[in-house]
């Protein structure tokens, strides 16, 4: 008897973490679009019992890299979004798009370095995700997200909100600009410079004589512009997708006439791009803009100790997101 019941346990539990395998079994609703014969995954996290109350959509745009919305282990769940997203769902429904041909739902076990998702046979970004991973791409597919959430019966499409971290700040601001629908931008994170001066600025800080990593970046700024339009995927990013990421975002962000907020932490390797942000747009009199720079912060929100390294033990993420709340509000 007792080794039936431990049979029967087993199996129970087994059942059980096979069900926990789809969004929904985590909270979120699933909705798919095509864009481009391409299946497009769309997550929205809504306040539990309000799935149908009628609100305003908050678009997140993800950062660099193909890393799963759902990443779960043994302790539970990580990834979607950086942020509890409690406060947000009082006034809006929150959207979030995978990374084209990404798995929504990963072990961490099977992630590789980062989270990111390696296709099984050669040990690489799936080449489906590389070919796709270009600036304009998301954008036009975002678009067309946009679309088709703004069509649901439970969608006021009076207010769209549209957020973007990191990588994801280039694609927000560029977004802002194609979109009349966008009523609020949230650029966080981003480098409004563009993506090679992050890549160079990080470079001078862990560079000494002998290393010279900056003139590596150089060099390596000079190959893509020799072949801007390359797909070669061999090494990280094609040269097309840094050469797009890295025109300076700020020809989108001061096009713009709706209200911006600049979110940053002040260690950032971006930071000084941030602040000439801020000094331009009042230069320009761009009164839209509204800066919110985290002292001591680095590209995560994390604290950076004397060291230099990020004290992961304090999480400042969830209150960027309230004063984000507290700015739309």
């Amino acid at each position: 008897m007792r080794i039936l019941l431990s049979i029967l346990v087993i199996f129970f539990t087994c059942q059980v973490l096979a069900q926990k395998n789809t969004p929904e079994d985590f909270g979120f609703r699933h909705f798919q679009t095509i864009y481009k014969g391409d299946t497009v995954d769309i997550l929205l996290k809504s306040k539990k019992g309000e799935e149908q109350k009628k609100k305003p959509i908050f678009l997140f745009c993800q950062g660099s890299l193909p890393i799963p919305l759902i990443i779960k282990d043994g302790d539970g769940v990580y990834g979607t979004f950086p942020f509890k997203t409690d406060s947000l769902e009082m006034d809006y429904h929150i959207a979030i798009i995978s990374k084209p041909f990404i798995p929504l739902v990963v072990e961490a076990s099977m992630l590789g370095h980062g989270f990111t998702y390696n296709d099984p046979l050669t040990k690489h970004f799936p080449v489906q995700y590389s070919d796709r991973n270009l600036l304009d791409y998301y954008v036009l597919r975002n678009l067309k997200v946009i679309d088709f959430l703004e069509k649901l019966d439970f969608v006021d499409d009076s207010k769209l909100v549209v957020a973007g971290h990191s990588e994801g700040s280039t694609i927000a601001s560029k977004l802002a600009t194609k979109c009349k629908k966008v009523t609020h931008l949230i650029y966080a994170g981003g480098n409004p410079l563009g993506r090679i001066l992050s890549i160079i600025a990080e470079a001078r800080v862990t560079e000494s004589d002998s290393t010279k990593f900056a003139e590596r970046e150089f060099d390596y700024w000079q190959q893509v512009l020799n072949d801007k339009s390359s797909m070669d995927k061999l090494t990280g990013d094609t040269h097309k997708a840094t050469y797009d990421f890295s025109i300076p975002p700020i020809h989108y962000l001061e096009k713009l006439r709706i209200p911006v907020l600049v979110s940053y932490g002040t260690k950032d390797w971006s930071a000084p791009y941030n602040d000439y942000l801020r000094v331009e747009m009042m230069r320009q009199k761009k009164t839209n803009f509204t800066f919110n720079a985290y002292i001591g912060l680095e590209h995560n929100y994390f604290l950076l100790i004397i060291s230099g390294q990020p004290n992961y033990d304090i999480f400042n993420w969830d209150n960027v997101a309230n004063d984000w709340w507290i700015w739309l509000r």
